[in-house]
């Protein structure tokens, strides 16, 4: 629906850009109404305004602490025009309808940083300011809301090119933009108070999530809490309480484990996969992920995409591990899990994955989108002579999940549904490489025939060179390399096949 502009309330601390903004409400015959500064400016320009205090009857009082939270200001913004009672009722005290609220808060954020008194910061709390934004966007129905200077732009495309008429589209994307604006500026608060209260944590959380203290953090002298719901993510069947490092490692898990179809399991270790398998057998894919790495598997978080039956059950309850999950377990395999008191059993829920990363960096947070990409066949290029074969396709597909999810700079070796070992965390890749190769000749595995995923280019030949003399038949990887035909080249010299993605997967 769209509706014109008849009307405006502006209240604002900056008044740069507000003049154009005012001529344009001028020529196109809009009543402006105004508060303290903001109606003085105006006045000066020669425009005619309408002081708040005409509204309300009442003047600015308590130093300008009180100015339009009246219902005469609030019931001309929350009024819904189509409804009967709400326009008697206006009708009946003289109200007047607002349908265009423009608004700069006062700078909080601004005077914190400039080393104010307190007594001076708390004066910089708006408080009629955000109330009008509020009231507006909740009924954006009927009326934009201009919450912040940022958005002058929008409105002045809005007077000038649309004489003043607003689409509901448009009125709810001011709605989000101001909800934006209004929980931004109450977390800053929230911030500045939690700053001077060590006992307090310093990000501002959804009201629903839960906040869940924890023994300890990654170590034993720092501190650490969980804010959110566990509890939809899955159900704990048994055990201890997750820790800090638990969580970590069981994020890490589900991450990996979501993009496998095939009955696979795997072993997690410092965030890692120390062992992976793929089989029909889920029993087999379990035997050969522990074989991946027995050692690294020792106090590790284990996951799995299928049920958990007896006879797996049976055969992991020797070893010691910290945390396992699956989307079920059989009644038999439960009892003999529960054998041990303090082993958690998680059961997997379906739940909503986070759509943003946050990581906390310097003074401030770094935001991305999640890696979602997996790399399917079809997403393969040949570029040497020789073609994968079907057997190695699989593997490389494996492959490339399972390195997707490790640490960079990261390669890893596999073959037959199985990761073979992996380097991780190198600051090389070939020292990642070499530690791979080193690895799985320590656990007894034949490189003889087996893929290899990298999560970045090769920048040189000499990783190629190293897996062909190793055994490696295949490799994979996202290409993008200046060099990249040097090791197209060696991986044709040695009568390798090699793909490329062109997406990278580095995680850092």
């Amino acid at each position: 629906m769209q509706i014109i502009i008849q009307s405006a309330l502006l209240s604002v601390y900056h008044k740069d850009g507000l003049d154009t903004i005012v001529n344009h409400l001028h020529r196109l015959g809009v009543k402006i109404y105004a508060t303290g500064g903001t109606f003085d400016f105006i006045q000066q320009m020669g425009i005619p305004v309408i002081a708040i205090e005409d509204i309300t009857g009442y003047p600015s009082i308590l130093g300008g602490r009180v100015k339009t939270l009246h219902p005469a200001v609030f019931g001309g913004i929350l009024a819904i025009r189509n409804d009967p009672n709400h326009q008697s009722q206006m009708e009946e005290f003289k109200l007047p309808f607002l349908d265009l609220i423009v608004v700069d808060l006062y700078p909080f954020q601004e005077t914190v940083v400039s080393g104010a008194t307190e007594e001076e910061i708390i004066e910089k709390i708006d408080v009629g300011g955000i109330s009008l934004i509020r009231a507006a966007a909740k009924n954006f129905n009927d009326v934009l809301i201009i919450p912040t200077v940022n958005d002058y732009p929008r409105l002045i495309d809005i007077l000038e090119n649309q004489d003043g008429k607003t689409s509901f589209e448009v009125r709810k994307s001011q709605a989000l933009s101001a909800f934006k604006v209004s929980s931004s500026y109450d977390t800053a608060i929230f911030n500045w108070f939690a700053s001077n209260d060590q006992d307090r944590n310093l990000i501002a959380i959804p009201s629903d999530w839960e906040s869940k203290s924890l023994r300890y953090g990654e170590n034993p002298h720092q501190k650490a809490s969980y804010k959110g719901n566990l509890s939809e993510v899955f159900l704990q069947l048994h055990g201890k309480e997750l820790s800090y490092n638990n969580l970590l490692d069981v994020d890490a898990a589900l991450n990996l484990i979501h993009d496998f179809e095939e009955p696979t399991m795997a072993v997690i270790k410092h965030n890692n996969a120390c062992g992976i398998a793929s089989d029909a057998s889920l029993l087999q894919a379990w035997e050969k992920a522990l074989a991946g790495d027995p050692i690294s598997a020792f106090g590790g978080v284990i996951v799995s995409n299928k049920m958990i039956t007896k006879e797996i059950a049976s055969s992991m309850n020797q070893l010691f591990f910290e945390v396992l999950m699956a989307p079920g377990f059989e009644v038999e395999a439960l009892g003999i899990l529960k054998g041990k008191k303090n082993r958690i059993l998680l059961e997997i829920k379906s739940y909503t994955k986070s759509v943003q990363n946050f990581r906390t960096v310097l003074n401030g947070v770094l935001v991305q989108e999640p890696d979602n990409s997996t790399e399917k066949m079809e997403d393969m290029k040949v570029v040497t002579m020789k073609v994968p074969t079907s057997n190695e396709y699989n593997d490389l597909v494996f492959a490339n999940k399972v390195v997707k999810h490790s640490k960079s700079n990261a390669i890893v070796l596999a073959k037959d549904g199985q990761l073979l070992a992996s380097g991780v965390g190198q600051t090389s890749r070939i020292d990642a490489l070499k530690q791979a190769i080193e690895k799985a000749k320590h656990f007894g595995f034949s490189i003889e025939g087996s893929v290899m995923a990298s999560d970045a280019f090769f920048p040189f030949p000499d990783c190629i060179q190293i897996a062909h003399e190793a055994g490696v038949t295949s490799v994979i990887q996202p290409g993008g390399s200046l060099r990249d035909q040097d090791s197209i080249d060696e991986a044709n010299k040695s009568g390798m096949a090699m793909v490329i993605t062109n997406i990278r997967h580095f995680k850092h």
